[in-house]
């Protein structure tokens, strides 16, 4: 790993994901590969209107299933070697509706044997202010009473929701201190993804929304119908949707 390199990992270990502009030749990292996103229920796919169940057997639908995904980075675990993507590196996944969300990345041209990510949005910029693309507050994605991001979101209904209509409502967010829920997610694939120039693998990634229900917390519908403020709520609820992905296959043409 070149100097520059070890300069920016250790920028990440500090700050979580600092996410500043990577200083690379892009001449070597020519290697495209498409990261899908699918939301899914006990790997069912998830659609608007079906009802689901989850792991306390309590029925829920879905209306709103996103988060965002930045500081991705393509992993080498044999040799610790690490290598970011470059180019547009925020995205905003919306994980509902049954059809794959696809994020196009480009790195260096390699074999790998795990993908990592941030879940959320980095601390600089979430006290950057409004922002544009991904980060724009058009998206419904940033707190205007508390500057920062909502780094994922559920909602829906059901029947044994007491708000109003069954209202099931989850907008998990805070970066600082005790209140932060940025996760940073290492997935190890199947198998091996073979980056190379002129040709695009695909890595298929399955966002199970039970999990944000339990394991390590026993959180219901029932009692929990609600959460949209930082706290030690939003960190629980965090800490479960941590394992919320799966690894579906690697397809290398």
């Amino acid at each position: 790993m070149m100097r520059k390199e070890w300069v920016i990992l250790g920028c990440f270990i500090l700050s979580m994901g600092c996410s500043q502009p990577v200083e690379v030749d892009e001449n070597t990292y020519s290697g495209a590969v498409d990261i899908q996103f699918q939301g899914v229920s006990q790997s069912q796919s998830i659609q608007p209107g079906v009802t689901y169940l989850n792991g306390w057997n309590e029925p829920f639908t879905v209306s709103r299933f996103q988060f965002y995904i930045s500081s991705i980075r393509f992993e080498q675990p044999d040799s610790n070697r690490s290598e970011p993507v470059i180019g547009e590196t925020y995205f905003l996944v919306d994980a509902l509706g049954g059809n794959s969300q696809t994020i196009a990345t480009r790195t260096n041209s390699r074999s790998y044997q795990a993908i990592s990510f941030l879940l959320g949005v980095d601390s600089i910029r979430n006290v950057s202010g409004a922002q544009t693309g991904a980060l724009d507050p058009g998206n419904g994605m940033f707190w205007t009473w508390n500057s920062g991001y909502i780094m994922a979101k559920l909602e829906g209904n059901s029947t044994v929701s007491n708000q109003v209509n069954g209202k099931m409502e989850y907008h998990i967010g805070g970066f600082s201190g005790a209140q932060n829920t940025l996760k940073r997610i290492t997935l190890i694939l199947p198998t091996s993804v073979v980056v190379t120039g002129g040709k695009k693998p695909v890595i298929r990634i399955q966002a199970d929304v039970n999990a944000w229900f339990q394991a390590p917390h026993n959180l219901t519908i029932r009692t929990q119908p609600v959460c949209t403020t930082p706290g030690s709520l939003a960190k629980q609820f965090a800490d479960n949707y941590a394992d919320m992905f799966t690894v579906r296959e690697v397809i290398n043409p």
